[in-house]
């Protein structure tokens, strides 16, 4: 098993931080521009790069993320065109983590056994289906698991913590990605109040990091997550600089 996810998170912490997760929609604005800022961001303090494939129906996600989505479509990327940008960055940032972040949809079209196939082969070191249930999560792992690529779950604020410690078992050397709050991706001006407890609470029983997203923006924020969090999750923040022409920049 590969170990640059669990790496990552073990030298945030030695560095006394949390370690920072960084999410971009992969084709936003462009298939060439999306490329630079990963590499901006590897280069720049992220410690694991989550790369967005675009979905025609993102309905976990807030205004951001699915207008780059669907600006993605329209530049005609794929899910093979993501790894093969997966597999540039891996040759260029040997110690970054990458997580193909997606829908299920275009990972089971491409066909389970190709896509960890193709997924190995690019560099990836965990895969994130955000609508693949735990119930039916096995036949994507049974391909992941030879090919030593994790899976990152998804944990909703309802989630029980029984199923919480489900969720984490069996996934490799991964994370859990914990959803800050109710409703879909986007910047908040403040985090929920109940969110120190509940990241203590999911922390306590998880035998893998746990990181949190959804609504981070700021460094102020990142800084109160980590507290509680071994890593924090900025996307939407970082996918609206990158459509102002700006360069992300949020950083541990």
């Amino acid at each position: 098993m590969n170990n640059r996810i669990k790496n990552a998170f073990a030298a945030a912490k030695a560095d006394g931080r949390g370690a920072f997760v960084a999410y971009l929609t992969i084709g936003y604005p462009t298939l060439a521009a999306s490329e630079t800022a990963a590499d901006e961001l590897a280069e720049n303090g992220a410690d694991v790069l989550e790369l967005g494939v675009p979905f025609s129906d993102p309905f976990a996600d807030g205004g951001v993320i699915r207008s780059a989505a669907y600006r993605a479509l329209e530049n005609g990327v794929s899910l093979g065109d993501v790894i093969a940008l997966a597999k540039r960055l891996r040759a260029k940032h040997p110690k970054t983590g990458l997580v193909l972040f997606s829908y299920y949809n275009p990972i089971f079209s491409m066909g389970l056994g190709n896509f960890a196939n193709v997924a190995a082969d690019a560099g990836i070191d965990a895969v994130l289906s955000v609508d693949l249930p735990l119930e039916e999560r096995e036949e994507l792992l049974a391909v992941l698991r030879p090919k030593d690529i994790g899976y990152v779950p998804l944990i909703a604020p309802n989630t029980p913590i029984g199923r919480v410690r489900e969720s984490a078992e069996g996934v490799g050397d991964s994370f859990l990605y914990v959803i800050t709050v109710k409703g879909t991706t986007g910047a908040r001006t403040e985090l929920p109040a109940d969110l120190v407890s509940r990241l203590d609470e999911i922390r306590a029983v998880s035998p893998i990091p746990v990181a949190a997203g959804f609504g981070i923006s700021t460094k102020a924020q990142a800084a109160v997550v980590s507290q509680h969090a071994d890593g924090y999750i900025v996307g939407s923040a970082l996918v609206k600089c990158l459509g102002e022409g700006k360069t992300p920049c949020l950083n541990g």
